[in-house]
């Protein structure tokens, strides 16, 4: 296997202006992803995502470096550095909304995974970690979207 990129599409009901808001907005994105999201939709800007494990209570906090911002057509993201901080290898996150006769068109794209020099056995297990990740959260992001155009 690869291990290269990850691609997700979805098609939602609703304009890309909406989506744009949805993907790049904290108090949206916390909504679909993480338990909590702090950062500005601004190129450069430093940011955090957060999840909390139901069980133990516990929280795991990922860096993050605002891209790209182009709305309503592009927003990108780096995180899960290889060193701690904003610099360095670390994964590129993008999402391209495109306009379609029912709605938007979501892709995600996550690459960088054979940039980060880890080991084929950390290599496979963090690919396979995120390939599961946005098997889930891709699907919560047109829940999140359904639900947001329902009640607007």
């Amino acid at each position: 296997m690869e291990y290269g990129v990850i691609e997700r599409d979805i098609d939602v009901d609703a304009s890309p202006e909406v989506v744009f808001e949805v993907i790049s907005q904290s108090e949206h994105v916390r909504e679909w992803w993480p338990d909590d999201a702090r950062f500005e939709p601004v190129a450069g800007a430093p940011g955090e995502l957060v999840w909390r494990d139901a069980q133990t209570g516990e929280t795991t906090t990922v860096d993050l470096a605002v891209v790209d911002v182009d709305p309503p057509k592009r927003f990108s993201f780096r995180w899960c550095f290889a060193e701690p901080g904003r610099d360095g290898q670390s994964l590129l996150v993008t999402f391209d909304l495109v306009p379609i006769a029912t709605g938007t068109r979501v892709r995600m794209t996550e690459t960088g995974f054979r940039e980060m020099g880890w080991e084929i056995a950390l290599l496979e297990k963090q690919y396979q970690d995120h390939v599961s990740g946005w098997n889930h959260y891709i699907p919560a992001l047109g829940t999140y979207v359904a639900r947001l155009v329902a009640t607007s």
